[in-house]
């Protein structure tokens, strides 16, 4: 293995911030085979030379990059809302069935796309799955009926963005890092939620100026210009480049690559995990999740505030405060889970979540005020601050499967959005309010904060990985 890699061929080095991690910077793609390390890819540098940034820094900016490229179709449901509604005269529910096909496929891939990232590469499954989001976001403009609302945002957009979603950063996350897992897991979250609110205001602007239509292909563009930067930098494993997980030691071994097709991968995991009562523990409180983030407040919180007279820029505006949070939260949240208890910070989380929903109707009005701004700063703390726990859970209690495990859970994440996003458009249409809605999702969030309680308990293991 040492002459394999002496005898690699150096890429280019990305930009800006020095070299990378050993042997001289990354080499091709390889498939090394599973055994002992060289001791020298683990040596720390000669005295006096520089620390160079290790590869897998790189590669998680790169996927930081990726998830917030991805984000950007996904903060344009909000704003589209009304636009569509009045220019097609399609209803707010059927507008809101484009939006949940869309968030479940986003789940419901994820654990096949962490599965073929598996056989087949990350850099492959990514570049891929961008291609897609940039298509369907671009085609969009081109739309004369609900059915290609469906087939465009629900079925290209759900499967490409479920293609990127936390089961990507999950990936990243178990094979590049040992140490600091929990911190690079919450950046990565992160990246994606707070991305896609962050987008919001920008895109909202487009709409009410040039027309959805400009915000539409101006986000297809975004896309596909992180093609190219995936290309160049991502790489599939650490021994792809010569070097080993960031944190890792002399006793690392290269986990043996998996066998078989990636279908049967990802519903062996699930088959596996199923038999566990930790598994469904963890898939109901992100359904809950789910229902009570993406499915809910990111669809509908801008046409409800819009019921109350407020402007929808305004509305937004508030939403991408929310991710700005959502970013200190979240990476809080993942430097934590290094440190206590991954169960008792889902409680915690859900049970703030849910306080701060149910007083949400109390605090929908023409005008900004300062209760609204705390509820904004709170809420936005805790946005999505439960996936490094959750992650954490996963990886303790089903190992090497870990990714796809936890891309199943994702999957009940975005089965609970799409219900959602459904049922909270068909009560706006029935009733003409939010309110029920609010109240019923923070109720449910007390659920998830008593279930989370109850997870098996491995806490030693959450600790320091």
């Amino acid at each position: 293995m040492d002459s394999t890699l002496d005898s690699q061929t150096p890429e280019p080095t990305p930009p800006a911030g020095g070299g990378l991690a050993a042997q001289g910077g990354p080499a091709a793609d390889s498939t090394p085979s599973s055994g002992p390390v060289p001791r020298s890819l683990t040596e720390p540098p000669e005295a006096g030379r520089r620390p160079r940034i290790h590869r897998a820094w790189w590669v998680a900016f790169v996927a930081f990059v990726a998830l917030v490229g991805a984000a950007g179709f996904r903060a344009t449901p909000g704003v589209f809302i009304e636009p569509l509604h009045a220019e097609f005269g399609w209803s707010r529910g059927t507008i809101s069935a484009a939006v949940s096909l869309n968030v479940l496929l986003y789940g419901l891939t994820s654990p096949f796309a962490a599965a073929l990232m598996d056989k087949y590469g990350i850099r492959r499954v990514v570049a891929a799955a961008l291609l897609l989001v940039s298509a369907g976001s671009g085609l969009t403009v081109f739309m004369a009926y609900s059915w290609q609302l469906l087939l465009l945002w629900g079925l290209l957009v759900g499967v490409g963005t479920g293609s990127m979603a936390l089961a990507f950063a999950a990936t990243v996350t178990s094979r590049w890092f040992v140490a600091r897992r929990g911190l690079v897991s919450g950046v990565l979250t992160a990246g994606g939620a707070a991305g896609q609110l962050v987008f919001l205001p920008l895109v909202a602007l487009a709409v009410e100026g040039p027309g959805w239509r400009v915000a539409s292909l101006a986000v297809s563009a975004a896309s596909l210009l992180v093609v190219p930067l995936v290309i160049w930098v991502m790489r599939d494993r650490p021994e792809d480049t010569g070097t080993i997980p960031y944190g890792a030691g002399p006793e690392y071994r290269t986990p043996p690559r998996p066998t078989g097709g990636a279908a049967s991968g990802a519903l062996r995991a699930l088959a596996g995990a199923a038999r566990t009562r930790v598994f469904w523990l963890l898939a109901g409180t992100f359904a809950i999740c789910g229902a009570s983030t993406n499915g809910l407040v990111a669809v509908h919180f801008v046409p409800a505030a819009h019921d109350h007279g407020m402007p929808v820029t305004a509305a937004a505006s508030l939403l991408a405060v929310i991710g700005v949070f959502d970013l200190v939260g979240t990476v809080a949240s993942g430097w934590l889970t290094d440190r206590f208890d991954p169960r008792l910070l889902l409680a915690v989380y859900y049970a703030l979540r849910g306080v701060s929903l149910l007083f949400l109707p109390l605090l929908l009005s023409d005008t900004l005020h300062p209760p609204m701004l705390f509820f904004v700063v709170f809420y936005g703390l805790d946005w999505v601050a439960t996936v490094p726990p959750t992650m954490a859970l996963c990886r303790a209690h089903f190992g090497e499967r870990g990714p796809v495990v936890f891309g199943w859970v994702l999957a009940a994440h975005q089965a609970g959005a799409g219900a959602a996003a459904w049922a909270a458009g068909a009560v706006r249409d029935v009733s003409g309010a939010y309110d029920q809605v609010w109240t019923v999702s923070g109720a449910l969030c007390a659920v998830a904060a008593l279930m989370s309680v109850v997870i098996g308990g491995t806490a030693r293991a959450h600790r320091g990985g």
